[in-house]
């Protein structure tokens, strides 16, 4: 059989929309300029992280990308759709930085409400491979938050994160109150995560975990996007050996240090 160009037919090119798209965005509590004109956008199957000093405004920015804080200008998109629409941030899980969850449920009760408030039917046998994996014992599932400590609480958030197993997982300081062998632990499961094309957007004061871990990082200073790129792209920006050494530059540590 002859083909021409007639013949043959291609299939349309598949437009996959940014996971998260911020343009312009902008916030402000009372006279304080929180955030001023931040846009980027993280591509789906990222590995995102965003950096910054104490009150730069990096939690501020997620509050307003799970539609939790309005911005004052700028707009939001999850995949395409405006992150003010609930049914934009089906796609994603997220954790916390202060994460508290009720302190009269087991650990169970916690993951079997946080399944059925995704619309996912609770599984045991996955709570339980996944808690192993974290290096949480099995009798943190019987065992009331309130005898938690901040370890195990974390980690507890962090299983229900990725128990939900979202195209979008959204991570404020996940190694919060780790210690080092949970940190490989959950540097392992993200990188698993990442390899099968999920998403990935964490904020971080630890910026080894970031070079580590990051195909994008951006550096939040003063409310402002300071830097979007790559680490190594970060690093020779600045002239800096390591990615701190980077980022003190940028963010103008290094010169108070001095001073």
């Amino acid at each position: 059989m002859r083909y021409s160009a007639r013949t043959l037919v291609f299939p349309p090119i598949r437009h996959v929309p940014a996971a998260l798209k911020c343009l312009d965005v902008g916030k402000r509590y009372g006279s304080a300029q929180v955030l001023r004109a931040v846009s980027f956008e993280v591509e789906a199957g990222a590995f995102f992280g965003l950096a910054g000093i104490n009150g730069a405004g990096k939690t501020t920015l997620i509050k307003c990308m799970l539609d939790l804080s309005t911005p004052d200008a700028g707009r939001i998109e999850v995949f395409g759709r405006p992150a003010t629409l609930p049914r934009s941030r089906a796609a994603l899980a997220f954790l916390p930085e202060r994460f508290m969850p009720p302190y009269y449920l087991t650990g169970a009760a916690f993951l079997r409400m946080m399944a059925a408030l995704r619309g996912d039917e609770y599984r045991q046998d996955a709570a339980l491979a996944m808690l192993e994996r974290l290096d949480l014992d099995a009798s943190a599932l019987i065992r009331p938050v309130r005898a938690y400590s901040k370890g195990m609480t974390q980690k507890l958030g962090l299983a229900a994160c990725f128990l939900a197993d979202r195209d979008l997982v959204i991570l404020d300081e996940p190694m919060s109150g780790l210690d080092p062998q949970a940190r490989v632990r959950v540097k392992s499961i993200m990188k698993q995560l990442s390899a099968r094309g999920r998403t990935l957007f964490i904020t971080s004061h630890a910026l080894a975990d970031i070079e580590e871990l990051c195909d994008t990082v951006a550096v939040l200073h003063a409310g402002a996007l300071g830097f979007l790129g790559s680490p190594e792209q970060m690093r020779r920006s600045t002239g800096g050996r390591t990615l701190e050494d980077a980022f003190m530059r940028l963010t103008g540590q290094d010169t108070a240090e001095a001073a």
